[in-house]
């Protein structure tokens, strides 16, 4: 198993629209495609606030395949579209990680 973070770059004047959008729709859709988020957590610093969410994957090729799926798909591209032409950009820089637990990690133990 590996687990993948995901660090979004999310803005104040519409923090409120891009937490809307990723939990009634992105998360929706997400899983149609075999997401499995583990947890979500938003954070502030100096610089930005931040939307963090880790998900777990069998494997990387699933990982490359439901990412693939979600991006393509149809509903998702219409729902960006309609929340961005009335909110403005939602998500600024986005930062994506592959974890891969250490031989010593409590959670393979």
């Amino acid at each position: 198993m590996i687990h993948q973070l995901r660090v979004y770059e999310i803005f104040e004047h519409n923090k409120a629209a891009f937490h809307d959008r990723f939990r009634d729709h992105a998360a929706r859709i997400m899983k149609t495609y075999g997401f499995e988020i583990v947890a979500m957590w938003e954070a502030r610093t100096e610089r930005r606030t931040e939307f963090v969410y880790l998900l777990a994957w069998p494997n990387e090729a699933e990982k490359n395949a439901a990412w693939a799926k979600f991006m393509a798909d149809e509903e998702w591209k219409e729902i960006k579209r309609v929340t961005s032409a009335k909110h403005g950009d939602l998500v600024g820089a986005i930062e994506d990680r592959v974890l891969v637990a250490t031989a010593y990690s409590p959670s393979r133990v």
